[in-house]
């Protein structure tokens, strides 16, 4: 009865240890974030920006997905 108590008591205690190192950690991570946000144009230079890169993955997503799903129909 009282080794129970006792594992019991000690399984809290850790948890309780645990708990407390985990935020002690966490708050140790808080620290002001300087952020840089860049509103200049880049004059369309990035390639994700371009109409035909948009069309070109839609088309071989779409040809992905039917070649996928008409290999599972075949029969034996």
């Amino acid at each position: 009865m009282i080794t129970a108590n006792a594992k019991k008591l000690s399984n809290r205690a850790a948890l309780l240890l645990t708990t407390l190192l985990l935020s002690c950690y966490s708050f140790a991570q808080d620290k002001k974030i300087d952020v840089n946000i860049n509103t200049k144009s880049d004059n369309g230079d990035s390639f994700f920006m371009q109409p035909w890169v948009w069309i070109v993955g839609g088309a071989v997503f779409i040809l992905l997905l039917i070649a996928l799903l008409r290999g599972n129909n075949s029969k034996k």
